[in-house]
């Protein structure tokens, strides 16, 4: 559906419920309640232990699919020294912050591995990725990350890791929101690989292909790293009473063998 495009831009915008819901003949009813269940998914997210005093909350899980039939195959949890099930996060030299450092995050709730919903994003996304062929005779690798940014308090920001442009080190990345209310902020940008690093207002605007923001459940984003850098600005609590909220599931590729990109 989009996979020309991605190849010709290195990024692709869409709204995920609306063509999951055509690709798949899956009605407005089916898309809502299955969207619920990811939507409370989110109400309990545990605090991102990498981002102390940054408002960020996080669960992460990995999959595999198989480019052949579609088949999405969740991969078992690592057990930490607190009995706790993990999944570990690795970007080598793509995260600034976190440089060929792992990181360890609680995995996603059993109904989330359960939901179909969220089976049929992974799938939709990956249909609108490009692989070379002998990709595609192996298990494709998913990471899975449910990222909360909250701001209960004026003045307070909730910032994504990295805070800069950047690549992220797996050949294609989505992102789909799920819940945006009360908040400043949490704009997107989308610029060329040479710009990363760095911030998009200090920049040459020319470098800049798009700059955006997610404000309906289920609008989404895809880039291909080999092509494009991307950020998502703070968030800021807005003026409303109720807190700042912008949650989004990220779901990157990754091939079994891989290469430099």
């Amino acid at each position: 559906m989009y996979k020309n495009e991605m190849l010709e831009k290195g990024f692709i915008r869409f709204d995920a419920g609306a063509d999951i819901g055509h690709l798949y003949s899956k009605d407005e009813a089916w898309i809502a309640e299955q969207f619920a269940e990811i939507e409370r998914a989110f109400e309990d997210l545990p605090v991102d232990a990498y981002a102390s005093g940054l408002h960020r909350y996080r669960r992460f899980s990995r999959a595999v699919i198989l480019p052949w039939t579609g088949q999405v195959e969740w991969l078992p949890a690592m057990v930490n020294a607190d009995g706790e099930e993990v999944a570990e996060y690795f970007q080598g030299a793509f995260n600034p912050e976190f440089k060929d450092a792992y990181r360890s995050f609680p995995m996603l709730q059993q109904e989330m591995l359960e939901n179909e919903l969220l089976k049929r994003i992974i799938q939709f996304d990956f249909a609108q990725t490009y692989w070379d062929e002998r990709d595609m005779v192996m298990p494709v690798n998913v990471g899975v990350h449910f990222v909360k940014l909250k701001v209960e308090r004026d003045g307070d920001e909730a910032v994504s890791s990295p805070n800069c442009l950047h690549r992220d080190g797996e050949p294609f990345t989505f992102a789909h929101l799920v819940r945006r209310q009360n908040v400043i902020g949490g704009e997107n940008v989308i610029a060329t690989v040479d710009d990363v690093d760095q911030f998009p207002e200090d920049i040459n605007a020319g470098h800049i292909f798009a700059d955006f923001a997610l404000t309906k459940s289920l609008e989404s984003y895809g880039v291909a790293d080999v092509a494009v850098s991307h950020y998502v600005s703070a968030v800021r609590k807005g003026a409303g009473d109720e807190a700042g909220e912008r949650s989004m599931i990220l779901i990157d590729y990754q091939p079994t063998v891989v290469k430099p990109l």
